[in-house]
């Protein structure tokens, strides 16, 4: 699906040649002198289309305008809540219709977060997962142009939202992959295609080189699984070698049967989500490829499936981390957190500015916020501060967590330097404190996106979540070029 900004007002929208023109009011809307804006009026003055956001108002082959159908969608303020609304309804109305060109007009010049809303909610409504589907209804648009009565302000915007929206199609896609279609070589495929691109490079290691680097933590996961781990190494090297890179950690664990310590039968199909952090890092590669920003990007991923067999890790047992910390697995459904720890120690030699690791760690995490905001955790301020206004700029939202000391009391055991799990209060918050023992060297943050990755039930499917959140953050680090 391609798009294109344009200058339009409701004049020129109304010549625009189109299957479906949407056309977002606000509740200032002033009417001009021409065929639209005067149908409009009367809609609004007969009280067609109501003062509420997500109204819609359809009408087939207008009198005086080239558009095949016309759908007027209320917005009321224009806020990004009202704008998703108004155009989640407008697409669940024209979709069955299947419109090849859309075109997607403002009223008024919106601001950059308005845009991104716009048009992030429309992609996600259009979204068709076809992959493993022999008879798959794939998405029909094709086009979509976005008129604005001025764009001179928000091309930079513009770009970023479209490669955003290309960004999460391959996160989504990855992780809604069956996990037989999304081995950890299928995802090093995926990675490797991604370096095709200017700036990006891609190295993938095996058995080998992990069991060299002496990752005990993620080759103890990774033990009872026959399908081979990879360890996914990404750079994307957009300014000097001497500036410090951000490195992005994605846990990518391609299905996760809970391993000896196993999960229950209902629902463990969902499990082929879990690799949904490592999905966004490819997101994000995928979204620098376009925008070829100013700044050093490092995607670390360390991928592996968790499956019993005699050859699994047991709880009990005791393994070596690559940092030289000793860690009893007690639950060897914990295990997103022992295969982060090793690529949080490998990357110390990247010196980065700031480390993220992305994961669906915890069902606490989804007690805790649902599905509407990621759990951030991290103790340095600057990275925090920068992490919430990248949540309210994306609207890909996350909300700050507790990391004090005291919650790391339960990780304690006779046994090793520490324990992967403690008890189930504050889940999330033990979890996180596992991982911080691991991140000593740099500024480090962790969001846990086991709420917010993807839907179960009727709207079952990945999100694309948090690549949004990852790319303002990202692209606000860029430095001016030499």
């Amino acid at each position: 699906m391609n798009f294109e900004l344009l200058d339009l007002d409701a004049a020129q929208a109304g010549h625009e040649k189109c299957d479906v023109l949407l056309m977002l009011l606000s509740s200032t809307f002033k009417a001009g002198r021409n065929p639209l804006s005067n149908l409009i009026s009367k809609a609004l003055k007969a009280g067609d289309l109501a003062d509420k956001p997500g109204s819609l108002l359809d009408i087939y082959r207008p009198a005086g305008l080239s558009c095949a159908r016309l759908v007027l969608v209320q917005v009321a303020d224009g806020k990004p809540g009202n704008v998703r609304k108004g155009v989640s309804a407008a697409m669940a109305l024209v979709k069955s219709a299947k419109p090849k060109q859309v075109t997607l007009c403002f009223d008024q010049t919106p601001d950059s977060q308005t845009l991104h809303v716009a048009l992030s909610t429309l992609a996600e409504a259009s979204y068709v997962y076809a992959t493993t589907l022999s008879k798959a209804e794939v998405r029909t648009i094709s086009l979509v142009k976005v008129g604005v009565p001025s764009s001179t302000d928000l091309a930079a915007s513009f770009g970023q939202t479209v490669a955003t929206v290309r960004g999460i199609e391959l996160a989504k896609e990855w992780a809604n992959r069956p996990a037989n279609h999304a081995t950890p070589s299928h995802l090093a495929h995926a990675a490797q295609a991604l370096a095709k691109s200017p700036r990006i490079k891609c190295t993938v290691m095996g058995l080998k080189e992990v069991e060299k680097l002496g990752m005990g933590a993620f080759l103890a996961v990774a033990k009872g699984s026959a399908e081979p781990l990879k360890f996914i190494e990404l750079h994307y090297k957009g300014a000097a070698k001497n500036q410090p890179p951000v490195v992005l950690v994605g846990k990518g664990i391609t299905f996760d049967s809970g391993g000896i310590s196993i999960k229950p039968a209902a629902e463990m199909d969902e499990m082929k989500y879990d690799m949904c952090g490592a999905a966004s890092v490819l997101g994000v590669f995928k979204a620098l490829a376009e925008l070829q920003p100013n700044i050093n990007v490092v995607g670390l991923i360390p991928a592996c499936e968790n499956l019993p067999s005699s050859r699994a890790v047991k709880p009990g047992d005791v393994v070596t981390s690559m940092s030289g910390q000793t860690i009893e697995i007690l639950n060897t459904d914990a295990e997103g957190r022992l295969v982060l720890c090793d690529a949080l120690t490998y990357a110390e030699r990247f010196k980065p500015q700031a480390v993220l690791d992305i994961a669906t760690l915890t069902g606490a995490c989804v007690i805790a916020l649902g599905g509407v905001r990621s759990g951030f955790f991290s103790s340095d301020p600057a990275l925090s501060a920068a992490m919430a206004k990248a949540s309210e700029s994306s609207q890909d939202l996350c909300w700050p967590m507790p990391l004090d000391d005291d919650y790391a009391e339960g990780l304690k055991t006779k046994y090793a330097d520490v324990a992967n799990v403690a008890g189930r209060p504050g889940g999330a918050i033990t979890a996180a404190k596992f991982l911080q023992r691991f991140t000593s060297k740099y500024p480090w943050g962790h969001l846990d996106i086991a709420g917010s990755a993807w839907k179960s039930g009727a709207a079952k499917g990945a999100t694309g979540r948090p690549v949004g959140l990852l790319l303002h953050y990202v692209m606000s680090l860029q430095v001016s070029a030499a």
